[in-house]
């Protein structure tokens, strides 16, 4: 494996792609170090299993490293990749080092789309887990049942995520695809929307004339991608003219229930434990693909339903007062629109939304977009913009949104550019019954914990 490598330095190892392989490696036997700007949960996760974790960049990080796996967020001026390219040691990115992993099983399956790929990369891998496979898993995000975002397993199976953001998924060459959905995000790295789909099909065409694409025929840009792919495909979706489709769509509170048919003919009934009608549809590609590796039906279904999420994706953080309080990743309008529908969907009460933007160039783009769906809520608290890997734009931050929704007619909007200030207005404006929701892909998330623990309560960490 990897032929002389026996030492691999992560730059940027506390991202949750990097992390998931970095662990991977570590269970393999490989000597794992690693650079971040700061301590987490994830890096002291690490340390624990045996990696060397630097807190800040510097050449000497750098040791006895045969190889330097760098992330997309990584600058080309840092001192680690440097000195790696002074001492000719190779420097890949790590959708290179995923596309090596992906190797080393003799099946395996990539999941894209622009929306729900770490839920239905965490769901096929707890399906397969269940059926005794003993896949390998490289997740973007947190799988509950198992506490971790990469599994190395002893079956013949690898599942991994796979990221659009800087054509990374193009370096893969999987056995089976997964796309979920096609929509316009990280348009930075790419010329116009034609050029994402012909990206797409690219990611799809890599399968072998053996293998096979699942794809959810109800996105409008997969339907444009479709005649561009050249492999076996698989369509889902609830659209008519897919293969498979779902009927009898039952939603209460946190699961949904749905019956599953191929070309009209029923094979059985699922219960996931997670909400929303985009579920339902990521469900139907796992499902697709499943059947197309040979495994049976009520097998699938079982697996389905011990699923229980992946954390930040609709996690529940706590109870009290006749008060829920959940989480989200929402980051897109798309994902924002689907959360929000699924409560909708699965309970009848007050919604407070609270949205910290992720991104100037993404708020710039969509905040229209945003104040649209926002207005599905309630109540709306707007935060300002997680600014992640961007500097500041001129005239861009969080109130563009909040002053649109105003202009849209919504007459209860809260606008905190100090997200610190965010639990004690909840204390003053959440009521007996409501349901909170934190969105976004950036901290916001620990505003709701700071609220339970403000209301003298625990969060939920199961």
């Amino acid at each position: 494996m990897f032929g002389k490598v026996k030492n691999v330095f992560f730059v940027g190892i506390g991202g949750i792609g990097m992390s998931g392989i970095a662990e991977l490696l570590l269970n393999s036997g490989f000597g794992v170090a690693g650079s971040d700007l700061a301590p987490s949960k994830i890096t002291d996760n690490l340390a624990q299993r045996g990696a060397v974790i630097y807190s800040g960049h510097a050449a000497e990080n750098l040791g006895e490293a045969d190889v330097l796996v760098y992330s997309s967020a990584v600058n080309k001026e840092n001192p680690e990749v440097i000195e790696a390219r002074n001492r000719n040691i190779p420097v890949i990115s790590r959708a290179e080092m995923l596309a090596e992993l992906l190797k080393l099983k003799p099946t395996s399956i990539a999941v894209g789309g622009t929306h729900g790929k770490t839920t239905t990369t965490s769901l096929l891998g707890t399906v397969l887990t269940e059926a005794g496979l003993d896949p390998t898993l490289v997740v973007g995000g947190i799988v509950k049942s198992l506490n971790v975002n990469a599994v190395l397993g002893k079956g013949d199976i690898i599942v991994a995520e796979a990221d659009e953001f800087d054509r990374s998924f193009l370096h893969l060459t999987p056995t089976y695809a997964i796309i979920t959905t096609v929509d316009h995000d990280h348009m930075e790295c790419y010329e116009d929307e034609n050029d994402l789909i012909h990206s797409f099909a690219q990611f799809a065409n890599a399968v072998p004339f053996y293998g096979a694409v699942s794809v959810c025929m109800d996105d409008p840009l997969i339907k444009k991608v479709i005649p561009l792919i050249s492999r076996p495909l698989l369509t889902s979706g609830l659209s008519d003219d897919a293969d498979f489709t779902a009927n009898n769509i039952r939603y209460e509170e946190v699961s949904t229930t749905f019956d599953v048919l191929q070309n009209g003919t029923i094979l059985g009934t699922v219960t996931l434990q997670i909400p929303g009608q985009h579920n339902v549809t990521n469900a139907l590609t796992v499902i697709a693909l499943c059947l197309e590796i040979g495994m049976e039906m009520d097998v699938i279904a079982k697996g389905m339903n011990s699923f229980t999420g992946v954390r930040r994706r609709f996690e529940i953080k706590g109870v009290f007062d006749e008060i829920m309080v959940v989480d989200d990743y929402a980051h897109h309008p798309t994902e924002v629109s689907a959360t929000l529908k699924a409560v909708r969907e699965g309970w009848n009460r007050r919604i407070i939304a609270v949205f910290q933007p992720h991104l100037f160039s993404r708020t710039r783009d969509f905040f229209h977009e945003f104040a649209t769906v926002l207005t599905m809520a309630d109540c709306i608290v707007i935060t300002d913009i997680y600014p992640a890997r961007e500097k500041p734009i001129e005239g861009i931050t969080g109130k563009l949104i909040a002053d649109k929704a105003a202009s849209l007619g919504h007459d209860e909007i809260h606008w905190i550019p100090d997200k610190t200030e965010i639990p004690i207005t909840l204390q003053e404006i959440a009521k007996s019954g409501d349901i909170i929701i934190t969105m976004g892909a950036g901290d916001i998330w620990k505003m709701g914990d700071e609220f339970i623990t403000l209301m003298g309560q625990e969060t939920v960490t199961a």
